[in-house]
């Protein structure tokens, strides 16, 4: 295992523990010495968890689970398939990332982790670090529904509260945090992406081994997005499959959207995204430190980045829940829309195989 910065593609070999981003402050990108050696597929249908990947993931001794993973991937049309990641143990996606990321600092012997959050990712982080025995600080917008906040302290005595959005509240974080405190925020270490790859090496063998043409995935920090991207990548290395890779869509609102921005002003960077609002929580990230990376990747992969309008995404997310049977959060209206329209308009073209995500339950009750 080794290491190569997203941006200026430094690789590092060794590098100082535990394990945070490179020295120009990007995200890092694990990288195996197995990539591109062909080899017979490898997994262990004994797990039904995302470990069954193992050996595709850092080698750990230890492993922090509770279940993660291995969710079903239902169809909906002849070239349509809905990827349900509400049934992970704390109801999101985030639950892959966490199990990956704590992990990995416990193996580094980290003893207190904090993160900002807009929602899931911090209810996740308490469970695994609970799970760990690691001490958890989440940081929390103001605005943030209660059902999220008491979800948090089901796990953590320490959650705090500040400013509107998640950039906010990470600021908040910079301000009280203790030098021995390890920021798990996204991308800020690179593991959380091992975890969310495993969503394409699921993808893959739920299709027999074969990829879709086209992956709609609703995007706020992206690691879905890169973590699916870098699995597929090392699938085809391996020649565990041959098909041409898919191409990935980052789906936004129109409340945030600094990826759609920068891929349609040919930017290499995302803006930071002034003033952000929209229901669908874990997509209001204004300012994402992979944003070079997930832009390079839906232009390597021929995709597209696309925005919805924000007014129409509750109507989109009941649409979306009445036909998948899915109490989704307002991520769904958001990939619902942009699949619906990418069709419609003829970009996904007749029989072409599409994946998209209920990335995380309702909660507001």
């Amino acid at each position: 295992m080794y290491f190569v910065c997203s941006y200026s593609k430094k690789i590092y070999n060794n590098i100082k523990k535990p394990i945070t981003f490179s020295d120009i402050g990007k995200p890092l990108e694990v990288r195996y010495n197995w990539e591109g050696v062909k080899k017979d597929i490898d997994v262990d249908e004994s797990q039904k968890t995302l470990w069954r990947y193992r050996s595709v993931l850092p080698k750990v001794n230890n492993i922090i689970s509770l279940g993660e993973g291995y969710t079903p991937l239902q169809q909906l049309a002849p070239d349509l398939y809905v990827k349900n990641e509400t049934v992970n143990p704390t109801g999101s996606f985030k639950d892959r990332g966490m199990s990956l990321a704590v992990t990995l600092a416990k193996a580094q012997g980290v003893e207190e982790i904090c993160l900002p959050s807009a929602g899931n990712a911090g209810i996740s982080a308490a469970a695994y670090c609970k799970e760990a025995g690691i001490k958890c600080h989440v940081f929390l917008p103001e605005t943030i529904p209660n059902e999220y906040k008491k979800a948090t302290e089901k796990n953590s005595k320490n959650v705090y509260l500040s400013g509107k959005t998640i950039s906010d509240a990470g600021k908040a974080m910079i301000k009280k945090k203790v030098n021995d405190w390890f920021d798990i925020s996204t991308l800020k270490e690179p593991f959380r992406v091992e975890g969310k790859k495993t969503l394409g090496y699921e993808i893959a063998e739920q299709l027999g081994w074969r990829f879709p043409d086209v992956v709609v995935y609703e995007t706020g920090g992206g690691t879905g997005l890169i973590g699916m991207w870098k699995a597929f990548v090392e699938i085809k290395s391996m020649g565990w499959v041959n098909d041409p890779l898919p191409r990935m869509v980052a789906a936004q609102s129109t409340g945030c959207a600094p990826v759609v921005k920068a891929f349609q002003e040919r930017q290499r960077d995302t803006d930071f995204w002034e003033n952000s609002d929209t229901v669908a929580l874990g997509l209001n990230v204004p300012g994402p430190l992979g944003g070079a990376w997930i832009l390079n990747i839906v232009r390597e992969s021929k995709g597209i980045a696309i925005m919805i309008d924000e007014q129409r995404l509750k109507a989109l997310t009941e649409e979306f829940n009445n036909l998948t049977s899915i109490n989704s959060s307002d991520e769904g209206g958001v990939v619902w829309g942009a699949y619906s329209h990418l069709k419609k308009v003829g970009w996904i073209k007749p029989k072409e195989r599409s994946v998209i995500f209920a990335t995380g339950i309702e909660r507001i009750k």
